[in-house]
């Protein structure tokens, strides 16, 4: 039986992703990718290269004053090096819909949209798409409605775009000149049929898969001791019922 839980292994698989990363924004309803990235700012913080996160919703950690209007201005500058993304559909060419399910505009169930995600999509030079549920209702062969465009054509100037693919299966890159996902690793006590069974579209994969690495005792004492208490400023329930800390 593992020592964590699948939210730590959720939060230390994004984090091993964002080692390069200079400046992280997080959105709104993020308390996994936003406890990835404070927890990648702990573990860089006395380094040359510390890491900076702005996360949008409640005040800890928010150096916006006017929420998306300054988030987009920063990334339009290229202030912002990685963001995180998520749908209702994901195709296999990471196009995503955050719109809704059907046939538009007759659609059979309506979302909130899409809000800024297409320009960030454009803008933003590593999205990171993060979706807990692995299904073949998520991933599916084409999404209903394109909310934001995985590639664009040739032509089109376009810094931004998918970087990689996190679920609570697997972790996958995602080959801008193929159009296509690559399978990176499987989830300790998963397996790559679990993966394709549950996976509307056809990807890549090597021919030895990796496990996705466990977190090892000290990031995880790092994420119980001081990431909780820290995200829990923003998000007060997941902190309670994923490290147990008191409201």
């Amino acid at each position: 039986m593992s020592d964590y839980n699948p939210e730590e292994l959720l939060i230390s698989t994004i984090a091993n992703l964002l080692a390069d990363s200079r400046h992280i924004a997080v959105g709104m309803a993020s308390p996994i990718p936003g406890s990835a990235a404070l927890l990648v700012r702990e573990e860089t913080k006395a380094t040359d290269h510390p890491l900076r996160v702005s996360m949008i919703g409640g005040d800890a950690n928010n150096p916006f004053t006017d929420g998306g209007r300054e988030l987009f201005d920063c990334s339009g500058q290229g202030r912002i090096d990685t963001f995180f993304l998520g749908g209702v559909q994901i195709d296999g060419e990471a196009n995503l819909n955050l719109v809704g399910t059907g046939d538009y505009p007759a659609l059979d169930r309506r979302f909130p949209g899409s809000f800024g995600s297409a320009y960030m999509y454009f803008v933003i030079p590593k999205v990171i798409l993060f979706r807990p549920e692995h299904s073949r209702r998520v991933f599916v062969p084409k999404v209903d409605f394109i909310s934001a465009p995985g590639t664009s054509e040739q032509g089109v100037h376009r810094p931004g775009g998918p970087y990689a693919l996190v679920t609570e299966l697997c972790v996958m890159l995602f080959d801008k000149n193929k159009k296509r996902f690559r399978l990176a690793s499987v989830s300790p006590g998963h397996t790559l049929e679990e993966v394709r069974d549950n996976t509307g579209f056809d990807f890549d994969v090597p021919e030895n898969v990796p496990t996705t690495p466990e977190p090892d005792p000290a990031r995880l004492e790092l994420l119980r001791n001081s990431i909780a208490p820290e995200i829990a400023k923003t998000y007060p329930d997941f902190s309670k019922r994923v490290f147990g800390l008191a409201a």
